[in-house]
């Protein structure tokens, strides 16, 4: 609703300001035609023109070229845009012109017509495409310095949080060579679970990690799960085998704490989580889906506030480069995720 909101107010804007323009146009240009109606279908030339420029400049040639650092094709294409568009429009204009003024040629006068239209033309598409890369500078700007206001208070509460999950490692260890040889699952599971501290304490502080070291913390957090659960809870987990790129940390690990601790109770058909990874030429594909009851309540907001955190990080650390679906549905629950990955 929010995207669609500023979408009008953006598109509102631009019929505004390319309005002003047409007007003040007008204004400063109608004595020199012959009439009225010819004064403004010039000057709707004039405007549809400069128009077309800017949009093909702002919105293909920068992001496309100029942003790709291909600086010789974008100056190449650049300069044949303005002056195929400009003799487009000299060319409208003078079969707009010819009832009044015979013997009007395109290409007479070439040297004062490109003068008139094509230079003004080049200056003022010039001009809005140094205010878009200004524009957008300063959004990349601001973009950065919420990462790094977020990175620092993740940071923050990381070490924070590091304090006990020290101890308790250290612990961990100890209680381990206390437990009898003889109980291979409790010293396998222990073991486990000190796996996964030791993941979040040691091999989380780089940006990225490899993707198969998130993937065998998903597993043993999955299989520790399970051993709380009875038989009438089923976890069906899919790996395609992918390998060769890196993720944010722990960016996966909310989605499957969520479909845990929204998974349903019921007694007379099975309780279900299905979790699917997956890889498509350049996209990561990562599913979880729960059975839910309807009925069930959580002190929660809908969908967790692990996932709004999680979402959050999407925006900022993956922009424009992933696609976060949540089906809310009856009797299930299902998330759906896509990641552009090198």
């Amino acid at each position: 609703m929010k995207e669609g909101m500023s979408f009008t107010r953006s598109v509102g804007f631009h019929l505004l300001a390319w309005s002003i323009l047409f007007a003040g146009w007008y204004y400063f240009r109608v004595s020199d035609f012959p009439n009225h109606v010819v004064a403004v279908r010039i000057t709707a030339v004039k405007i549809l023109s400069l128009a077309l420029l800017v949009y093909l400049t702002n919105y293909l040639l920068i992001p496309g070229l100029l942003y790709p650092k291909k600086y010789l094709l974008f100056a190449v294409v650049y300069g044949l845009s303005v002056f195929g568009i400009g003799i487009l429009k000299i060319y409208i204009n003078e079969q707009l012109l010819s009832p009044f003024f015979h013997g009007l040629d395109v290409f007479s006068d070439f040297r004062e017509r490109v003068y008139d239209n094509i230079i003004p033309l080049f200056l003022l598409a010039s001009t809005a495409a140094a205010m878009k890369l200004v524009t957008d500078y300063v959004q990349s700007q601001k973009r950065l310095a919420e990462i790094s206001k977020e990175k620092a208070e993740t940071e923050l509460k990381f070490l924070k949080s590091q304090i006990n999950p020290h101890f308790l490692f250290n612990s961990l260890n100890s209680v381990y060579f206390l437990i009898d040889k003889q109980n291979a699952v409790a010293r396998e599971t222990l073991l486990q679970f000190s796996d996964l501290l030791r993941y979040q304490l040691y091999e989380c502080n780089a940006d990225t990690i490899e993707i198969e070291k998130e993937i065998a913390y998903l597993k043993d957090y999955i299989h520790l799960q399970q051993l709380r659960k009875d038989s009438n809870y089923a976890v069906d987990l899919h790996i395609d085998n992918f390998a060769g790129f890196r993720v944010i940390p722990l960016l996966l690990i909310p989605f499957i704490e969520n479909a845990f601790k929204h998974i349903s109770h019921f007694t007379e058909k099975k309780n279900f989580i299905r979790v699917e990874l997956q890889k498509k030429g350049e996209t990561f594909y990562f599913v979880v889906e729960n059975s839910k009851e309807d009925a069930q309540r959580s002190t929660e907001p809908k969908g967790g506030i692990g996932l709004a955190n999680v979402s959050r990080r999407l925006d900022l650390l993956y922009p424009g480069r992933h696609d976060l679906q949540i089906h809310d549905a009856n009797g299930t629950f299902k998330v759906e995720l896509k990641l552009l990955v090198e």
